[in-house]
């Protein structure tokens, strides 16, 4: 079995943080319920410019496997009821509203907490829950900025280019779901759930664990390097005659198996990049050096020079490219989810394996209120809602 089999978590976030974090959660086994607006849902279902088949969008189809959702109005009193009843059978509750929100809906965690003390509350915001920029809303892009990713990316001297990877949203769902784990293994002990405060802003902070070394080393912030590293040279993307190719000789013995391999052993003596130390600051002229000896042959010739030599070593493949390897499908990294309207789309499978209870798909995305009957079922067979409310269609 899964390993958070017979774990609730409610899921009442949208768009990605929140998402991300349940549906990681529900991969392992957790039974998630999505409770969301009537009438919109979340409002990712509604997102992007382009549809596979029905009016879901990719990304909500992407963030919300393994979930069941029942559409809840937290403005209404009886819908409120329904949510008090569910956080007296969850382990987990995630929301993701600016600070203040969830206590105007009734589901802060003083409020919930009291119904049911061992609920662990995961709360994800922009900034987090205290501090001078708590109120502040937040999307992926403030939190790059204004942690400092985005002025560490790009070219010298070029516009700024933020992370294609919403560092801050899909860090923060990590997070978070590490936290929340934590959290259940420490309620063995104690008996008690506890408040979780994750934010984008410091997910963003949190992954940037590297690059913050050099301002703390050197007492300079970082500055966009392109694909070059910031600890070891040559390490980035170079010219092959028809086209880009990366490799890495990130310390001294690749070095030398480097240039083996490109033939240009003379750079060994050469003063300015002896070292690794060495290198990393003059690295712009050993690459200048180099441009032409890399002219010299195709990108696939270089790779597999370079790998049969023991230098790290890849081509740059775009999204198609990568997906359609032998090596992803190797590793079940591309899925088939069946779906009651999409028929069946594609999905990106489980990053990391469990060998002995490896995650499934055990549910599509949901609808909008897909199961909301069945959950109102379940919490009036343990007493907790009367029985046969009259119910609206989907609800």
């Amino acid at each position: 079995m899964p390993p958070l089999t017979g774990i609730r978590v409610l899921d009442v976030s949208q768009v990605m943080a929140g998402p991300f974090c349940c549906m990681l959660l529900g991969d392992l086994g957790a039974d998630v319920i999505k409770i969301e607006p009537p009438g919109v849902g979340d409002s990712t279902r509604r997102s992007m410019g382009f549809r596979l088949k029905g009016e879901d969008s990719p990304g909500f189809l992407a963030l919300n496997r393994n979930k069941r959702s029942i559409a809840l109005d937290l403005k209404d009193p009886a819908d409120r009821e329904v949510l008090n009843a569910l956080v007296k059978t969850a382990d987990v509750l995630v929301e993701n509203g600016r600070p203040g929100v969830a206590a105007r809906l009734g589901m802060s965690w003083e409020q919930v907490s009291a119904i049911n003390p061992r609920l662990i509350y995961a709360s994800i915001s922009g900034f987090g829950q205290t501090g001078p920029w708590a109120l502040r809303p937040g999307f992926d892009l403030i939190a790059q900025a204004m942690s400092g990713v985005i002025s560490a990316t790009g070219h010298p001297d070029g516009e700024p280019v933020k992370s294609d990877i919403p560092v801050g949203d899909l860090g923060a769902g990590m997070f978070a779901a590490y936290a929340i784990l934590g959290a259940l293994y420490g309620r063995e002990k104690t008996g008690e759930g506890q408040f979780i405060d994750a934010s984008l802003f410091e997910a963003a902070l949190g992954l940037s664990v590297w690059a913050t070394t050099e301002l703390w080393g050197t007492g300079k912030s970082p500055k966009p390097l392109g694909t070059a590293n910031r600890m070891s040279a040559p390490y980035q993307a170079v010219k092959a005659s028809d086209g880009y190719f990366v490799f890495g000789a990130a310390n001294q013995k690749l070095w030398l198996a480097f240039l083996e391999v490109v033939g240009r052993q003379e750079l060994a003596d050469d003063p300015r990049f002896r070292e690794n130390s060495d290198r990393v600051a003059n690295n712009a002229a050993l690459i200048e050096l180099l441009k032409p000896t890399f002219l010299t042959r195709t990108v696939d010739e270089w790779v597999e020079a370079m790998l049969a030599g023991g230098v790290p070593a890849g081509q740059i493949y775009d999204y198609e490219q990568a997906l359609a390897s032998e090596h992803v499908k190797a590793r079940n990294m591309v899925m088939d989810i069946a779906h009651p309207v999409e028929g069946t789309f594609k999905s990106l499978g489980f990053p990391v394996k469990l060998t002995g209870t490896p995650q499934e798909v055990r549910h599509p995305p949901p609808l909008l209120g897909e199961h909301g009957a069945e959950i109102r079922k379940e919490l009036a067979d343990l007493g907790l809602l009367p029985v046969g409310p009259p119910q609206v269609a989907g609800s």
